[in-house]
């Protein structure tokens, strides 16, 4: 993840839902410098490997890319 420029900005901790029915158990946000960053992350094979390695291991995972805005 670092290699493709992310860094985390929430890893678990605790969390409530205001509206909605949405129950997550954990809630993982990371930052990537763009979309293509992000991308080039998913696309990598350090992540592939994750990727299979966490496959069974959770019943609902989910993963979802937005752009943010501009800091500037």
């Amino acid at each position: 993840m670092e290699a493709a420029g992310g860094r985390f900005l929430v890893r678990g901790g605790a969390h409530e839902v205001f509206e909605g029915d949405w129950r997550p158990t954990r809630m993982v946000m990371v930052e990537f410098p763009d979309m293509a960053a992000a991308r080039a992350f998913y696309d990598s094979a350090r992540y592939r490997e994750a990727r299979a390695r966490r496959a069974g291991a959770t019943e609902f995972f989910n993963m979802v890319v937005v752009q943010g805005v501009d800091q500037a």
